[in-house]
């Protein structure tokens, strides 16, 4: 190889390009034009001695032995040059100019995000929050390409391979109509499974949780009658009907006002929230400033 040859650019335009497996899409996220990173590309076989991307396959291309040999460690290399660079100049809130991308439940960034965004037109207010809600499948690539930042997620649901930081432990609350008969006074369990309840299932679809699993090591269940895919949808609906929701507290906490909230007749296990992030951005100082704000707010949040 003729490092004489060796253009950052081009290690760049190849890291997205093993990611999208598709010159049309990766022209697309390096905000270049088709033809260039074909161009690219011809440059980078040659530069290589290999093919690296060939016809086939549901994305278009297909990786060669060479280039999957390549992928991570290429990662790793721009992911510590960019620490690098970024180390020496350090973070300015006050003058930078970036948006972060965050992945969380429509929950979670209904709990975090307020808090933080008052935080982020006060200390930054040049940056800005892109706010996703992918598959959790698709998440080790996400955080691995650099396209998800931060994960915000349950600890069950984090992705094994990412540095994590507990932000808090959660518990469960029931919400019912304000007006419910059975919001007068405290639950007990022969009237909770009595009653017509509404899951939230992010899979879609589902009529069985935790709650479920609970109640049948107590040998009890209870009748569900509708399930939702979203918890934005909770609280319009629990208000306009006779139906009970078991939902995390913080999450309930930001309905105040709209629904009764009351504690579960059961103890239904509680769960450890976290923020997780790829160890290649454990060094930079805009995510690190990042996450400790995220921290300031949820002990905030907690206090």
């Amino acid at each position: 190889m003729n490092l004489n040859r060796l253009d950052l650019n081009l290690l760049k335009s190849l890291d997205v390009l093993l990611a999208e497996r598709n010159v049309t899409r990766a022209a697309a996220r390096l905000n270049l034009s088709q033809p260039a990173v074909s161009s690219q590309l011809k440059q980078l076989r040659a530069l290589f001695d290999d093919p690296l991307l060939i016809p086939g396959g549901a994305r278009g291309m297909l990786p060669t032995p060479r280039a999957q040999a390549l992928q991570e460690p290429l990662r790793d290399y721009l992911a510590q040059l960019l620490a690098l660079v970024a180390e020496q100049q350090g973070f300015d809130p006050l003058s930078a100019q970036r948006t972060w991308r965050i992945s969380a439940s429509d929950a979670m960034h209904s709990v975090v995000v307020p808090g933080l965004l008052r935080r982020l037109r006060e200390r930054a207010p040049g940056c800005q929050l892109s706010l996703l809600q992918p598959p959790l499948a698709a998440l080790p690539e996400l955080t691995s390409t650099g396209e998800i930042d931060l994960v915000i997620a349950s600890h069950p649901s984090m992705p094994e391979q990412l540095k994590t930081r507990e932000l808090y432990r959660e518990n469960y609350v029931c919400v019912l109509r304000l007006d419910h008969p059975a919001a007068r006074e405290p639950l007990d369990l022969d009237r909770f499974c009595s009653m017509f309840h509404l899951l939230t299932s992010p899979v879609g679809g589902g009529f069985y949780g935790i709650v479920d699993e609970t109640l049948a090591a107590l040998g009890r269940s209870r009748t569900v009658l509708v399930s939702v895919p979203s918890f934005l949808l909770v609280p319009s609906l629990v208000a306009a009907s006779d139906l009970i929701a078991t939902v995390p507290a913080h999450m309930a906490a930001t309905w105040q006002g709209r629904v009764a909230i009351l504690a579960p007749p059961c103890e239904v296990p509680r769960f450890s929230m976290e923020m997780g992030w790829h160890p290649r951005n454990q060094a930079d100082p805009g995510l690190r400033w990042l996450r400790e704000q995220i921290m300031e707010v949820m002990a905030q949040e907690l206090d």
